[in-house]
């Protein structure tokens, strides 16, 4: 039997695929420059990549899709003719040898990694870009860069010290949000930072201690909005925290943070938050506000939380 042009591959203790399984060590991903992105999602995503990439002439994300029948029946592009000549059909057993997780969910491709230098980045005039300092989680990683990814983000930076982003779990919980935007691996907070301020982006720190009330920063979006336009602005848009009404410490705040401009946000380690260096960096320090009695959020929520409130204050300013 055999799939395209090749036999399925049956045998799990073959050279190949003891090749394919050591992709889930580091220091193998990093020697090579692949990655395992495992299950429909993740695949149908990089098979779009690879080909945007070929069609501006470039070298494309995609080596090998390996796929069960099961799996090729479950993702119709893996029959796609387009694609047929990266795809091996492989065996349950095989497939299992390959994987990282004991359910591959029918599939596994073994990617290029597609990773963006920092000057590259600063080039494309990012107006939205998220920064990792030392984030060790990939599932909080993996999250971060799919929120980034919903809110419109411009571009990842995963800086060192953090959690390998091409590490399976990590790239699992992108949920293929990783082959959306460009990705930075490897640069320093300082290097980041001192680029991105050049290019005229702010740079905000997420830190539950911060001066800055989030919420408040985005009522003062929405009242520059109204008054641009030449509307009497409503009290919700100048009410302050307290409710008082008075604009007072929030028009200081708002004339040093606006969210509307092209904003980098620094999100910290799960433990520590981030550190003295790495505020010292920020323009300015943003608390995301707690309502309940929860002592703090999950940086993948509270990333979430903030560069949604930047994308919304973006989008309404350029309407």
């Amino acid at each position: 039997m055999s799939f395209g042009n090749h036999e399925i591959m049956s045998n799990p203790r073959a050279d190949r695929v003891r090749d394919i399984a050591r992709l889930s060590n580091a220091r193998e991903r990093s020697k090579r420059g692949e990655f395992l992105a495992e299950g429909p999602q993740a695949v149908r995503e990089a098979l779009r990549r690879h080909h945007e990439l070929e069609a501006a002439g470039k070298t494309g994300v995609v080596h090998t899709v390996y796929a069960t029948s099961v799996g090729i029946e479950r993702l119709e592009e893996l029959a796609d003719p387009n694609n047929i000549d990266l795809v091996r059909q492989v065996t349950p057993e095989v497939l299992a040898a390959m994987a990282d997780t004991v359910t591959p969910q029918g599939m596994v491709a073994v990617c290029r990694m597609d990773v963006s230098s920092l000057e590259d980045m600063v080039a494309r005039a990012p107006r939205l870009v998220a920064v990792l300092c030392r984030v060790q989680d990939p599932g909080n990683a993996g999250t971060i860069v799919r929120a980034a990814d919903a809110a419109g983000a411009d571009a990842m930076v995963i800086t060192a010290g953090s959690v390998d982003i091409f590490n399976p779990k990590a790239v699992r919980s992108t949920a293929g949000s990783l082959f959306h935007m460009p990705v930075v691996t490897g640069a320093s907070t300082e290097d980041v930072v001192a680029a991105l301020k050049a290019a005229g982006v702010q740079i905000l720190a997420a830190d539950g201690y911060g001066s800055f009330d989030l919420d408040e920063l985005q009522e003062e979006s929405v009242r520059r909005r109204t008054l641009a336009s030449g509307a009497a602005p409503s009290i919700d848009a100048v009410e302050t925290q307290d409710g008082s009404g008075s604009q007072g410490d929030s028009e200081t705040q708002g004339s040093v943070v606006v969210l509307e401009d092209p904003t980098a946000w620094l999100f910290g380690n799960e433990a520590q938050g981030l550190n003295d260096e790495e505020l010292a960096l920020a323009d300015a320090r943003v608390a995301v506000p707690l309502y309940g009695i929860a002592e703090s959020l999950n940086v993948g929520t509270a990333a979430t939380v903030c560069l949604y409130a930047s994308a919304r204050a973006q989008r309404r300013s350029n309407r």
